[in-house]
């Protein structure tokens, strides 16, 4: 019973905000016209001479007094709304009326609700958590000596900023030193190496420490426990110094892959001599670590300079068993070196297969997985795609799941669909990117561009869908549909990590405030009024007389229309009550 009395509560409580929110303007017409009709019985006509008769005795400094203290009023208003924008990129009144008056007039957002137990769950500590940008290791980098650096000879522009350079000076010596490397001198050399700022600098330390290594040296085997036996050795190659003469030295990707491949033996002998020490001491576990990162880098570069040099199937077969041998190193996300590679190939089953493994919501999302998935879906009906036939008889299942696919993507980097498009040129992909920013678009559509143009139909489907995500989510900065909001830091990064000479995207953009704009237009009139009203009183009285009898025309007009249609007894009858 009483959970028919609450489901009958509910109910009534349902109407009553569905007629307040959908009728609103018939109730206050209802409550206008009771208003006329009692205005005898109120004294309305009574009151209102008595009101203009005191107007009329006021004196126009009432007015300048009036419309000052309005401008001073709406003036502090307007610079407590800044303020609170600027500090927490929303507005104050816009959020009170959101929090506090939509609930009481039954307005509920499910959307961000929804949305964040959908995305990341906890949306409060979530939002906290994303809310500074992490710069990323470009998993698809150019090499400098061959790409950046003739870029730089062509144009005579410096493609990657001194920001970008810094950072990865700091990958190499995170990933490529440790704290036994004083022990060996040319480990020692490549140290300091890593940090020079001048290339010529680091080209000379790395030739210097591969010269430290043709020097033979002694090294003491204990064979029987009661003598020692002395064996000469070469010291071995050092990996690092090959490392950095690939990417710096080397001109073409041919001249680097054969520096990549010695670099390869002397990584594989240091890497299989630390292996069998890892567990003698914390020293012995960083030096492995160091050489499986070594490792790691030298045969995912060398995969790449493959698929460069147009051995596709080669490289693809190396990063799976690179993937397979070590599958706990995402952090060089090679899965992304494989997806571009299977795309090249158009081996769209394999693509997908990827996708399966790595497009997942707990995993740090990108524009490769994202895009990827999208084209996958979008090939499938890209071809016989019509946006007139699909206007008339409405989209299909599989056309419905492309599009939901490209709003995915678009939501998550909406920087990318101006690149595919060449609505915007491309530029030279930075060695670090941000995700969901615009240097994660440029890495992206560097390489895919082509990808996109030779599913036929796909570049179609993306021009008429994409826009249609922030008619979806108006307000990407505040909330997401499937993801955490759009970062409001990505511009300044951004900014640091592309080129002067690139016209950084900011899109979407953070608009300002409906009520910013709509109290720095009533502080502006309110003052306007205040100054023309002190300086012409007589004038601005005549005009403000003027203005009202205008104002009220309309509604005088409709009373008399409305006083002349209905009959004199019903309106007595009417009026009496």
């Amino acid at each position: 019973m009483a959970e028919a009395g609450t489901g009958f509560l509910e109910q009534l409580k349902s109407c009553i905000v569905w007629s307040w929110t959908y009728l609103w303007t018939v109730w206050f017409f209802i409550v206008l016209f009771l208003v006329y009709i009692l205005r005898v019985p109120l004294k309305i006509n009574d009151n209102l001479s008595t009101v203009s008769m005191f107007l009329n005795t006021l004196t126009p400094k009432f007015y300048v007094a009036l419309t000052g203290t309005s401008s001073l009023i709406s003036g502090l208003i307007l610079i407590f709304e800044w303020w609170y924008f600027r500090k927490y990129g929303t507005s104050f009144i816009e959020q009170v009326s959101v929090s506090h008056l939509r609930p009481l007039l039954g307005g509920v957002d499910n959307n961000s609700s929804n949305n964040s137990n959908s995305s990341n769950g906890d949306s409060d500590s979530n939002r906290q958590s994303v809310s500074e940008c992490k710069v990323w290791r470009n998993p698809l980098n150019l090499f400098r000596g061959a790409e950046y650096n003739r870029y730089t000879w062509v144009t005579g522009r410096e493609p990657l900023t001194y920001y970008d350079m810094n950072l990865s000076a700091q990958d190499h010596q995170t990933f490529f030193t440790c704290d036994t490397d004083h022990l060996r001198p040319a480990d020692a050399i490549m140290q300091k190496a890593w940090r020079e700022r001048n290339p010529q600098a680091r080209i000379s330390a790395a030739h210097e420490a591969l010269e430290i290594n043709e020097i033979r040296s002694r090294v003491e085997v204990p064979l029987i426990a009661s003598s020692t036996i002395w064996e000469i050795k070469l010291l071995p190659k050092c990996a690092t110094a090959y490392i950095l003469l690939a990417e710096e030295e080397a001109t073409t990707i041919a001249e680097a892959e054969k520096l990549f491949k010695q670099a390869l033996k002397a990584g594989d002998g240091c890497y299989r001599r630390s292996q069998q020490l890892q567990h003698h001491g914390s020293q012995y576990e960083a030096q492995h670590r160091r050489d499986t990162n070594v490792l790691v880098y030298i045969k995912r570069r060398l995969a790449m300079c493959a698929r460069r040099l147009g051995r596709t199937r080669e490289a693809v077969k190396m990063m799976r068993d690179l993937m397979k041998e070590f599958p706990l190193l995402s952090m060089f996300n090679i899965h992304e070196n494989l997806l571009e590679a299977l795309l090249e190939l158009q081996a769209y089953a394999d693509v997908q297969a990827v996708l399966a493994k790595y497009d997942d919501i707990s995993l740090p999302k990108s524009a490769t997985i994202c895009y990827t998935a999208a084209l996958l879906k979008a090939r499938a009906v890209s071809d016989k795609f019509s946006p007139e036939a699909a206007s008339r008889r409405g989209l299909s299942t599989a056309e419905m799941n492309a599009v939901e696919a490209i709003h995915r993507a678009v939501e998550f980097n909406p920087h990318v669909p101006k690149y595919l498009l060449e609505m915007k040129s491309l530029i030279l992909p930075p060695e670090h990117i941000l995700k969901r920013g615009d240097s994660e678009a440029i890495a992206y559509a560097f390489f895919h561009l082509a990808h996109w143009k030779r599913v036929e139909g796909a570049l179609n489907l993306l021009h008429c869908t994409w826009e249609g995500t922030f008619r979806m989510i108006p307000y990407p900065l505040e909330k997401g549909h499937l993801f955490y909001p759009y970062p409001i830091c990505t511009e300044t990064a951004d900014r640091e990590l592309l080129p002067s000479f690139h016209e950084v995207s900011v899109y979407p953009k953070k608009e300002l405030p409906f009520f910013i704009l709509f109290t720095a237009g009533l502080c502006s009139f309110t003052a306007m009024l205040a100054l023309l009203t002190h300086q012409f009183p007589e004038l601005m009285g005549v005009f403000a007389k003027a203005f009202l009898s205008t104002l009220f025309a309309p509604l005088n007009f409709v009373m008399e229309k409305v006083e002349s249609i209905l009959p004199s007894s019903l309106w007595h009858q009417l009026t009496r009550i």
